[in-house]
C-alpha cells in the first residue's frame, strides 16, 4: 500500500474510510441500536488487532494493566458516545464538537500565547452552531462532547500505553477490554438482533471502514510522515464527516454551519501545525 500511495494520501484515506463508516453505521439506526452498532464496531476491530499482533500477556505488572483498561474505557467510551450524539444530532456537527477535545488537549500542551487565537477561533465556531439550534438537541451536544473529552483521554493513554506495551500490542488488548465492557449494554440495546446475520455482516463492514482501515493507513503513514503534518491533516475530519454525511445520509449544512466546521477545521489545523494532535491514530 505504502508503494503506490503517498504518507498524506494514506492518511486522507483513512480519513474519509473513517467518516463514510460512521454515516453506514447512522444509516442504519433505525435498525441497529447505536449502542449495538458500537459493539459489533468494536468486536471487528478487537478480532483483526488480536490476529495481527497476537499480544503477549504473560509477565505484565498490575499497572500494565491499569494503564490498558483505562485506555480501553476511554476507547468504549469515545465511540459510544460519538454514536449516541450521531444518532440525534447531524453527523458533521457532531464531529465538529467532538473535535474540541483533542483541539483543547493540543492547546493545553502548548506554551504559546498564540494558541489562544486558535481556542477562540474554535469557540466562535460552536457558537455559532449554536445559532442555528433547529438541527441541534441538548443530549446530542452533550454526547459530542463527552466523545471529545473521551478522545482527548484516550490521546494521552495511548501514549502510556505506547511505553508499556510494545507494537500493537496494547491497543490490541484495549480493543478487547473495551468490547468486553460495551458487552452487556449492547446485548440489552439490541436483542435479536444481533443474531441477524444481516446486522453482522453490516457491523462487521463498520467496523472495517471505522477502525481497521483507516488505522492501517494512518500506521502506515506515520513511518515517513511528520507528527505534525499528521495533525493537522486529521484536522480535516470534521469537514469529511459533513461532506459523508450529504453524499451518505442527505444531510445537508447550512451556510451558517459550514463556516462553524470551517472554523473549528482551521483552528485545529493551526493548533498542530508545530505540534502533534495524536501520540496514536485515534480509531473514531
Amino acid at each position: 500500500m505504502s508503494t503506490r500511495l503517498g504518507p498524506v494520501w494514506l492518511v486522507l484515506v483513512g480519513i474519509v474510510s473513517v467518516q463514510v463508516g460512521a454515516a453506514v453505521a447512522k444509516d442504519l439506526f433505525g435498525t441497529v441500536d447505536p449502542t449495538a452498532m458500537v459493539w459489533l464496531r468494536l468486536v471487528t476491530s478487537a478480532l483483526v488487532l488480536v490476529a495481527i499482533a497476537r499480544p503477549q500477556l504473560r509477565g505484565r505488572s498490575r499497572d500494565d494493566w491499569l494503564v490498558a483498561a483505562g485506555f480501553a474505557l476511554s476507547l468504549g467510551i469515545m465511540n459510544w458516545a460519538i454514536y449516541q450524539s450521531f444518532a440525534r444530532i447531524p453527523l458533521g456537527i457532531a464531529v465538529t464538537i467532538e473535535f474540541v477535545g483533542p483541539l483543547t488537549l493540543a492547546v493545553v500542551g502548548s506554551r504559546r500565547a498564540r494558541d489562544l487565537l486558535w481556542v477562540g477561533l474554535a469557540a466562535v465556531g460552536v457558537l455559532l452552531l449554536g445559532l442555528e439550534p433547529a438541527d441541534l438537541s441538548v443530549a446530542g451536544v452533550a454526547f459530542a462532547l463527552l466523545a471529545g473529552a473521551a478522545w482527548a483521554a484516550y490521546i494521552l493513554l495511548s501514549a502510556s500505553t505506547g511505553r508499556r506495551w510494545p507494537g500493537l500490542d496494547g491497543l490490541a488488548v484495549a480493543s478487547v477490554l473495551a468490547t468486553v465492557l460495551m458487552t452487556v449494554p449492547a446485548v440489552l440495546a439490541g436483542g435479536s438482533t444481533l443474531l441477524d446475520p444481516r446486522v453482522l455482516v453490516i457491523g462487521a463492514l463498520v467496523g472495517l471502514l471505522s477502525s481497521v482501515v483507516p488505522y492501517s493507513c494512518e500506521m502506515v503513514a506515520l513511518r515517513s510522515l511528520a507528527p505534525s503534518v499528521f495533525g493537522i491533516l486529521m484536522s480535516l475530519e470534521p469537514a469529511a464527516a459533513a461532506l459523508a454525511a450529504i453524499v451518505v445520509l442527505h444531510e445537508l449544512l447550512s451556510p451558517l454551519q459550514w463556516l462553524a466546521v470551517a472554523c473549528v477545521v482551521v483552528a485545529s489545523g493551526g493548533a498542530t501545525r508545530s505540534r502533534p494532535l495524536h501520540s496514536e491514530p485515534a480509531p473514531d
